[in-house]
C-alpha cells in the first residue's frame, strides 16, 4: 500500500530537480574507464574471472598497482570510475534500493543527505520558505553526531526545522508528528545505536510511517553486513525494507574498508549529488578502496556463516556475564571518567584493547567500556575477556545510568 505522504515526497523531489534543471545546476556522474587495468569490464560492470572476487586484499593491491589511487578529485569532476559504479550497484542490490551514491565517509553521507533534504524547502519556496514550507526533521535523541551536525547545517541554511524525540520513544514521536503543521516531514534514526548497542524500534517506526507519511531514513552503519539474512542490515532483519525510504551506511565497520553510501531512488541520488555539500566538495574514494569494498559486499552476501558466528558470540557473552547484550555492540557503563580510564588501562595490560568512551561522545557520568564482537573472536577469547573484565567490573553492580538526554541541536 502506497503511503500518501511518501508519494508527496516523490513529487517534491521531482519539483526540486526541475528547479535545478531550469537553473542549469543539476549535476551528473559519468564513470571514467581507467586505461591500464583489466580488472573491470565497464559495459557489464563485472570483475574479470582471473581475479577471485572474494580475495579483496588482492583486488585492492591489483587496483593500486594498475591505477595507483586513481583519479584524485571530486566524483563530479574526475573521481568517479567504473569501480565506483560497480560498488554502488552492489550496495543498491544489498539494500534493495534502486540506486546508491558513494560518499567519502559515513559522516559525509549523513551530512550530504540532510543538507540536500533541507534544500528542498529552499528550492520550492524560491529561497525564502515560510515556517510551514520548511522540512521538519525528527531525530532520535541519541542519534550519531553526523546526523546532529547535518541537521544543524540544514537549519542554518534556513530550509529545515529540527524536532528531537526521546530515545526510541514512539509515543513521543507520534505526538510530535501529530502536532507538526509542516507537510514535509522526515524521521531519521540510527538503526543500531553505537554507544548502547540497542536497536531502533524498526517495526513501530514503519507503522508510524504508514500513519503519518513521513520520509523514513536510517543510519545503518552498525547493522549493515551484520544483520539480516544477506547482511542487508536492520531493515532486512526486521522485515521492513520497503518501509525504509533511504538507507545510509558506512564501509569502514563490518566491511573493513573505508567510505560511506546512501542507498536510495535514482531521483534522490540526483538531488543529493546536486545539493549535498559534503559530497560535492570532497575527493572521492580511492580506486583500490572501491575495488576492495565491492569484494567485501560479495563476501557479506555469500558467507552468512560469519553473521551466525557473531550472533553466537553475543549469546555466549550474555551467558558468561549475565549482561543482557542486544547486539554485537556491548556497552558497560561504569560512571566516571576516572573509572572508565582505569578499567581501560587495566584491560590493555591484559591484552584487550577496549576504549574508554567519555564525553562528549556520551553524557557526563555515563562513561563506559564499549566492546564489539566479531566473527574473528573465539569462545576462548570470550572466556579470557570476561575473566579480565571481572577484575575491574562487577557485573552485578554495573551502574544503570540513563543516557536518554537531549543533545543540543
Amino acid at each position: 500500500m502506497e503511503v500518501i505522504g511518501c508519494s508527496l515526497w516523490d513529487n517534491w523531489v521531482e519539483e526540486a530537480l526541475s528547479k535545478l534543471e531550469s537553473l542549469k545546476v543539476l549535476r551528473s556522474l559519468r564513470p571514467i574507464h581507467l586505461p591500464n587495468g583489466v580488472a573491470i569490464n565497464p559495459p557489464s560492470l563485472k570483475i574479470v574471472p582471473r581475479i577471485p572476487i572474494k580475495n579483496f586484499r588482492f583486488l585492492m593491491v591489483h587496483a593500486a598497482q594498475e591505477h595507483g589511487m586513481g583519479p584524485r578529485g571530486s566524483a563530479l569532476i574526475c573521481g568517479y570510475t567504473s569501480y565506483h559504479r560497480l560498488l554502488e550497484s552492489s550496495l543498491a542490490d544489498l539494500k534493495g534500493k534502486e540506486d546508491c551514491l558513494l560518499c567519502p565517509t559515513g559522516f559525509s553521507a549523513n551530512m550530504a543527505f540532510l543538507t540536500a533534504v533541507g534544500n528542498i524547502g529552499l528550492l520550492l519556496a524560491g529561497g525564502k520558505p515560510s515556517y510551514d514550507d520548511r522540512v521538519a526533521i525528527f531525530s532520535d535523541a541519541l542519534n550519531h553526531a553526523s546526523i546532529i551536525d547535518g541537521i544543524r547545517l540544514a537549519e542554518k541554511q534556513g530550509g529545515a526545522v529540527a524536532f528531537v524525540y526521546r530515545h526510541c520513544d514512539m509515543c513521543h514521536l507520534d505526538a510530535l508528528l501529530s502536532n507538526c503543521p509542516m507537510k514535509k516531514r522526515v524521521v531519521v534514526t540510527d538503526s543500531l545505536f553505537s554507544m548502547d548497542g540497542d536497536f531502533a524500534p524498526m517495526s513501530e517506526l514503519a507503522k508510524l510511517r504508514q500513519k503519518h507519511g513521513f520520509l523514513f531514513v536510517i543510519d545503518d552503519a552498525h547493522a549493515t553486513f551484520v544483520c539480516g539474512e544477506r547482511g542487508g542490515g536492520a531493515a532486512e532483519m526486521f522485515n521492513c525494507e520497503t518501509d525504509v525510504d533511504i538507507c545510509i551506511g558506512t564501509l569502514s565497520k563490518a566491511a573493513g574498508c573505508h567510505g560511506g553510501f546512501i542507498a536510495c531512488s535514482k531521483k534522490w541520488k540526483l538531488l543529493i549529488q546536486s545539493r549535498g555539500r559534503s559530497f560535492i566538495f570532497s575527493t572521492s574514494t580511492p580506486v583500490p578502496i572501491a575495488a576492495a569494498s565491492h569484494a567485501a559486499v560479495v563476501v557479506a552476501k555469500e558467507e552468512a556463516w560469519r553473521r551466525s558466528v557473531i550472533w553466537n558470540r553475543v549469546q555466549e557473552f550474555r551467558a558468561l556475564t549475565g549482561i543482557p547484550a542486544e547486539s554485537h555492540i556491548i556497552s558497560i557503563i561504569v560512571g566516571s571518567e576516572h573509572k572508565a580510564l582505569q578499567a581501560s588501562r587495566h584491560l590493555l595490560k591484559l591484552g584487550f584493547h577496549i576504549t574508554a568512551i567519555r564525553p562528549p561522545t556520551v553524557p557526563p557520568k555515563s562513561c563506559r567500556l564499549r566492546i564489539t564482537l566479531t566473527a574473528a573472536h573465539t569462545m576462548d577469547d570470550l572466556r579470557k575477556l570476561t575473566d579480565a573484565l571481572a577484575q575491574c567490573v562487577n557485573f552485578r553492580e554495573i551502574e544503570a545510568l540513563s543516557t536518554n538526554c537531549f543533545p543540543k541541536l
